[in-house]
């Protein structure tokens, strides 16, 4: 834990991630409709999980949604906390202060990522479904284990070396590949893992979507608008698609409190 309030408190602009790339701006677009669509009607309670500085929580709030959000870094939360119509206080995932069945949605958007262990991310997923009241939407987002080879692929990057660590985080979701410290901290997805810890946390109907679809390295490459636009829709065509899914940089993942 140590480490990842450094991380997020000196080494990382968590704010600006999902504004500063073409695939940050497709999983931003692509949480918003799936979310959007899945969400009950404001003003349902959502708490907003892992929410960082709130980018999620900002547009929910703007949406008419009552959220609060819940981080373990008090910097974040100190951001998050001056977003108008969101509460904001410091806490963990894997155990959080409401009651049971207390809000109408809970979203997980980033705890997945940093609990390395099986059983730290089931126990947060279990709490999600714990405060949601019966129905209620839980929602957890996940790094797909396919995206850091298709990333350095992209850029020229994946060399031997790198290819063999690409190889060992496709079978166990951990390996460094990147030099900003982020991997050392996160474990990485398949949608069918995904699917089977919501599932074992205590969630029904699971549905498992890749948010960016499989063009987002041809976003990022190109850098242009038009591009930009035909992944997002290769992305809609494709976001249940359980052959391709996993080409994704990120997957999302939703169920209900049965």
């Amino acid at each position: 834990m140590a480490d990842l309030l450094t991380f997020y408190s000196e080494v990382y602009a968590e704010d600006r991630r999902l504004t500063d790339t073409a695939h940050g701006r497709l999983e931003f677009v692509r949480t918003q409709e799936i979310l959007r669509a899945q969400l009950p009607q404001p003003p349902a309670k959502v708490l907003d999980v892992g929410g960082a500085t709130g980018v999620h929580s900002r547009w929910l709030a703007t949406d008419g949604y009552d959220v609060t959000l819940v981080d373990p870094v008090p910097e974040q939360v100190r951001v998050a906390a001056e977003i108008p119509g969101v509460k904001a206080r410091v806490g963990d995932a894997r155990s959080l202060e409401e009651t049971d069945s207390c809000v109408d949605a809970v979203i997980m958007l980033g705890p997945l990522y940093h609990l390395l262990e099986r059983s730290e991310r089931l126990a947060a997923i279990a709490e999600a479904v714990r405060v949601v009241r019966p129905g209620g939407l839980v929602a957890a987002a996940a790094v797909s284990r396919h995206a850091p080879g298709l990333d350095l692929a992209s850029r020229g990057l994946l060399d031997e070396a790198l290819t063999q660590v690409a190889g060992q985080v496709l079978a166990t979701g951990r390996g460094s590949v990147v030099h900003d410290n982020f991997m050392d901290l996160a474990y990485l997805h398949s949608p069918e893992d995904l699917t089977d810890e919501m599932l074992a946390g205590g969630c029904a109907d699971v549905l498992t979507y890749g948010l960016e679809g499989p063009a987002w390295t041809a976003a990022d490459v190109s850098g242009t608008p038009e591009v930009q636009e035909c992944a997002l829709r290769l992305a809609r065509l494709l976001e249940l698609d359980p052959r391709i899914r996993a080409a994704s940089a990120h997957l999302l993942a939703i169920g209900h409190k049965p």
